[in-house]
């Protein structure tokens, strides 16, 4: 609402108007903002997490390699304790 389009409405009213629509857009930045950061903090440790099992798995692919040298054992194969 501008002044142009209620031109009986006081200066006033049109002020505190005014400061009414900006305090809640302070207030909606704040909170977008707050967002952010809360939505940049888990993207972080996210990543670190990924990091951290991308390097677990390249020990498990190594360690794999090491043993893959050895014949695979067929469990269906060998005698229960038992026997």
């Amino acid at each position: 609402m501008t002044q142009a389009s209620a031109p009986n409405a006081p200066a006033a009213t049109l002020t505190a108007d005014t400061e009414r629509r900006l305090t809640e857009l302070e207030i909606k930045a704040s909170y977008a903002d707050d967002l952010l950061d809360t939505l940049n903090a888990v993207v972080a440790r996210q990543q670190e997490q990924i990091d951290l099992l991308l390097r677990e798995l390249g020990h498990l692919r190594r360690q794999g390699a090491d043993e893959g040298s050895a014949p695979a054992r067929n469990l269906r194969d060998e005698l229960p304790p038992h026997y």
